[in-house]
């Protein structure tokens, strides 16, 4: 297990700061490295007028055999699997991983919960603990050692399960081993709520779960006055080999009773999706965004943001500030491990962006979000 060395956390300043957005530059281009980048707007459904939440569990919902139609970019081909592995490029260079032990490790004491704010602990990778409106909200909870296909993490839990408080929903991005982790989700009482995508439901109900709401895109639920909506992302689901996108994939923008909103994107490649969502959801306070997996870029871009690109997405959203996620926990891709948060300070400051609004927050550490705060 590794840790900061010296002890010392490697992230921005927790205290008040103008909560005014960063101004809005031009984004930088787009790399020119690889294909060049698809035009993913067409299958992206537009956000339809904000629509009333349905209420949480509710009968089984029909939807369709496939959600194929909503891709936004075809997958990678057997021909390119198999060229990416012959080129050993799905893993970062050997003499890279002497970097694991300079990621940023730093646990601390879960925050406790304040009304009109959103406390947030980063558990590593898209896993996060969030305290709003009094619930206590897992995203995509990997507290898992492996996962199939992936070597061991990297790095620890950034929260011990045991120090968990009672967990009062969970939201799940897409079905993907890294977000949807089954012996996690066995930890759990089968009457915690699920907010899954849609196609998702049956998994969880034949795992005993009783209450479980699955929503299409721009689709909404409340619970106890926090209102979640399910936006799109750019991306796909498959657990097996007969099951590819029979389920939905998206993101998360939470809503607590005082008006703060945290956007929790999932997986997802750059596209139109980010300019739609800050439409429909003007005023994100706080965007986590994923950074790592993206290399080698003609066989991920379609689905991984890179950190430029993620920085590109902020913009996009109009968000005030942004955590980034999905990095320093499992080597899913080439990279080597430190690189995407060396590439993404680079890029914040590139746009001009103010460093105070990037929370780079090492994996066990917490924040809080207030009014007073970007």
């Amino acid at each position: 297990m590794c840790a900061v060395r010296g002890g010392t956390p490697r992230s921005a300043p927790d205290h008040p700061t103008d909560r005014r957005r960063p101004p809005a530059p031009a984004p930088p281009a787009p790399r020119k490295t690889g294909a060049p980048m698809t035009d993913q707007s067409e299958r992206t459904q537009a956000a339809p007028p904000k629509a009333d939440p349905r209420p949480p569990g509710g009968a089984p919902r029909a939807w369709p055999k496939t959600f194929a139609d909503r891709l936004t970019d075809p997958r990678p081909n057997l021909r390119t699997l198999l060229h990416a592995l012959r080129e050993c490029i799905i893993r970062p260079p050997a003499h890279t991983l002497r970097q694991i032990p300079l990621l940023p490790v730093h646990p601390g004491p879960l925050p406790a919960p304040r009304p009109g704010t959103i406390a947030l602990t980063w558990a590593g990778h898209a896993s996060w603990i969030l305290r709003l409106g009094g619930l206590t909200v897992l995203t995509d909870p990997v507290w898992s050692r492996r996962i199939p296909a992936t070597p061991a993490r990297i790095t620890p839990v950034g929260v011990p399960w045991q120090d968990l408080p009672p967990i009062d929903a969970v939201v799940i991005s897409h079905n993907h081993y890294d977000h949807l982790d089954a012996p996690t989700l066995r930890r759990l009482p089968r009457d915690t709520t699920l907010l899954v995508p849609a196609g998702l439901a049956p998994w969880c109900r034949r795992r005993g779960f009783t209450r479980v709401t699955e929503l299409d895109w721009w689709e909404a639920t409340e619970i106890s006055g926090v209102r979640f909506d399910f936006v799109p992302a750019h991306h796909w689901s498959r657990r097996s080999l007969t099951d590819t996108c029979r389920s939905l994939w998206g993101g998360w923008v939470l809503t607590e009773p005082g008006g703060l909103k945290l956007y929790f994107a999932g997986d997802t490649g750059y596209g139109e999706c980010f300019t739609q969502i800050g439409r429909a959801h003007p005023g994100i306070d706080l965007a986590l965004l994923p950074i790592g997996a993206y290399a080698p870029r003609r066989l991920l871009r379609s689905v991984h943001i890179d950190p430029e690109e993620a920085v590109r997405a902020f913009l996009d959203l109009g968000a005030a500030a942004m955590a980034p996620m999905h990095w320093a926990t499992f080597l899913l891709s080439g990279e080597p491990p430190l690189e995407p948060l060396t590439r993404l300070r680079a890029a914040w400051a590139a746009a001009g962006l103010p460093r105070e609004a990037l929370w780079t927050l090492p994996i066990g550490a917490s924040r809080r979000l207030s009014p007073s705060t970007p």
